[in-house]
């Protein structure tokens, strides 16, 4: 019998959830780890199994372009999971994903055993994601929605037990940017009428410089609507923190060298105006 293996994204945003998984892996190798995620090889492998000869080249380029992203984006997966850690103790007990790609947090995060995760992103990133997981066991209640944020996806969510009577943790780790203003908007007017009071959510201030080589690579790699040119890929852009504060959300914000200052990582960046403006649902 001819073993059937599940298709990696080759094209597409769902493509960067798999140079995300080789950072991971990268990183549950070091002596030093800030996360140990043991999930993110089985990725890799079959990944790079369903990229055969044929890809070998591609995928070569993915493998450079994960290294070129490595110091910045590892210590991002670590922040992430602190902050996570911190709302649950905070009183949520729903996390939504938005974009989730290859997340493996349901599987390897120490929580509370009553927290329920939902994870949303694509259905050819599912595609190839749930076969990988099939006999890995979650620690915590997990459901998957296969859906495009541009599109609606909030009854999806409800009609698979999500309750927006509880306080929710919102977790965007760059999805958001991949989105035009007007569709990020939406998705952070769709969260808000879902959030209970005490929910939370966590969002990128960012200065990204496409024209910079390796976003120029990722755009070529990525390819596709996402990264065409003129297109607005700048997310809920610069007025976020007051678009979130008008809309109930009591904001702060947090300087990223600060952030990653604890980690002993070479991630700084020296500008004061790129971090994390932190929300909490009023």
């Amino acid at each position: 019998m001819t073993e059937t293996r599940p298709e990696a994204p080759t094209a597409g945003v769902a493509l960067t959830a798999i140079g995300v998984a080789v950072i991971r892996a990268r990183e549950s190798r070091r002596p030093d780890r800030l996360y140990d995620d043991p999930l993110a090889q089985r990725f890799v492998d079959a990944a790079r199994r369903s990229y055969g000869e044929e890809g070998a080249q591609r995928w070569a380029r993915l493998e450079a372009l994960a290294d070129t992203f490595f110091e910045g984006r590892t210590v991002g997966v670590r922040l992430v999971d602190d902050r996570m850690v911190a709302a649950v103790e905070a009183g949520c007990r729903q996390i939504v994903i938005l974009g989730a790609g290859l997340d493996t947090r349901a599987f390897r995060l120490t929580l509370p055993a009553d927290v329920r995760f939902f994870e949303i992103d694509l259905p050819e990133l599912f595609a190839f994601k749930e076969p990988v997981l099939a006999d890995a066991v979650p620690k915590y209640d997990r459901t998957v929605i296969a859906a495009d944020l541009r599109e609606e996806w909030s009854e999806m969510l409800r009609a698979k037990g999500f309750r927006a009577d509880v306080p929710t943790y919102w977790v965007d780790e760059g999805s958001l940017g991949y989105l035009g203003r007007a569709d990020a908007l939406r998705v952070a007017e769709t969260l808000t009428e879902l959030s209970a009071p005490g929910s939370q959510f966590g969002a990128g201030r960012f200065h990204v410089d496409r024209n910079l080589p390796h976003y120029t690579e990722l755009g070529r790699l990525v390819g596709g609507e996402h990264h065409g040119e003129g297109r607005d890929l700048s997310g809920l852009g610069p007025d976020a923190q007051n678009w979130l504060t008008a809309h109930g959300w009591r904001t702060s914000f947090r300087r990223w060298d600060d952030m990653v200052a604890p980690l002993n990582r070479p991630a700084a960046i020296r500008d004061a105006e790129v971090g994390l403006i932190l929300a909490i649902r009023e």
